[in-house]
């Protein structure tokens, strides 16, 4: 005879969590909640970008002009007690204008480095894709090392640094596509989508109810840089069972072999796929990692990381779509 549903758990059967998450989990929900007094909507870009910075990765932003992509990343830099820079990357952009340059000191007779705007915790690149090649590679390489050598000098980015990076994919007059070897540097890549009716009336009364104040006057700070490098130090402690390891080993393989895809995905996509679904599990409070939190970490991770064939791209398949086809082909383990 089965037992009844409002049967009680002994208390020696309950489930009991290895690491004490509770601060991460409530300080997730305060940074949702500060963004929520502005933000209307956008609950996946959200939980991408918080996922994104307890994995210690960087985001790439895709959406038209105007669906919030750069006012997200401006208010969610003010919720965190840290250091913040915008870049507005345009044609003539050189690489000394983000990393910096050595100034010659008349005083001293020596020259000194002037630090450039990417030395700073959390950093915005409006349209990464209207810079050069030549000025996209010295910010990827920073974003790979988190420190960058001048005139034989190391320089380290504090902790925690990350990159959101935005992008239009309408217009592409007078822009320089990211190669797909360093669109690999982004962890993930958040499409974003136009409001719904009932959103964007929400969006609307928002607006008129600001008057005279700005919108990140509404925003409060509610954690500092030091806890979430101690949270990332958390998350990595989420334990992984090796069949759940399998599992993502085989959807990336499945990526390769795939006859829709001319490209599939690197090994940095499987450890990327690893930390966000240990991120994942950590929001939810759990210590150990699900094929739920593998399966929510493995479109954003992979979506910018492979190539639809010329042939299905003309027939209207999308990566995403096949993405999801590769989920559903390989075997969940039990």
């Amino acid at each position: 005879m089965e037992a009844p549903n409002n049967e009680q758990v002994p208390n020696d059967l309950k489930f009991e969590s290895r690491l004490n998450l509770s601060e991460l989990q409530d300080s997730v929900l305060k940074i949702k909640s500060q963004l929520k007094k502005v933000i209307v909507g956008q609950k996946n870009m959200m939980d991408l970008l918080l996922v994104a910075i307890l994995s210690d990765g960087h985001v790439l932003i895709e959406g038209v002009p105007g669906v919030a992509k750069t006012i997200t990343a401006k208010l969610l830099a003010k919720t965190i007690d840290v250091d913040f820079s915008r870049i507005q990357f345009t044609p003539d952009l050189m690489p000394s204008d983000i990393l910096g340059t050595s100034v010659f000191n008349v005083k001293s007779s020596e020259f000194e480095f002037k630090k450039g705007p990417i030395f700073s915790n959390m950093v915005l690149i409006d349209e990464i894709n209207r810079a050069p090649a030549k000025t996209q590679a010295a910010l990827f390489e920073v974003m790979e090392e988190q420190q960058i050598t001048i005139d034989g000098k190391t320089f380290k980015m504090t902790a925690p640094f990350v990159v959101l990076a935005t992008q239009n994919p309408i217009e592409q007059e007078g822009t320089y596509r990211l190669p797909e070897a360093q669109l690999d540097r982004f962890l993930f890549k958040i499409n974003v989508d136009y409001p719904n009716a009932e959103e964007e009336l929400q969006i609307l009364l928002k607006e008129q109810a600001l008057e005279n104040t700005s919108k990140t006057s509404k925003i409060e700070t509610v954690i500092t840089g030091d806890k979430i490098v101690a949270f990332r130090n958390l998350v990595n402690q989420i334990k992984i069972e090796e069949n759940l390891l399998t599992y993502i080993a085989n959807i990336v393989v499945n990526t390769r072999s795939n006859s829709f895809l001319y490209l599939g995905a690197s090994p940095r996509a499987s450890i990327a796929i690893l930390s966000a679904s240990k991120a994942f599990a950590a929001i939810d409070g759990r210590d150990f990692v699900t094929p739920e939190d593998i399966k929510n970490a493995t479109i954003p991770v992979l979506e910018h990381r492979v190539i639809v064939t010329p042939e299905r791209e003309m027939e209207g398949l999308s990566s995403k779509q096949i993405i999801e086809q590769i989920i559903e082909s390989v075997e969940i383990p039990r």
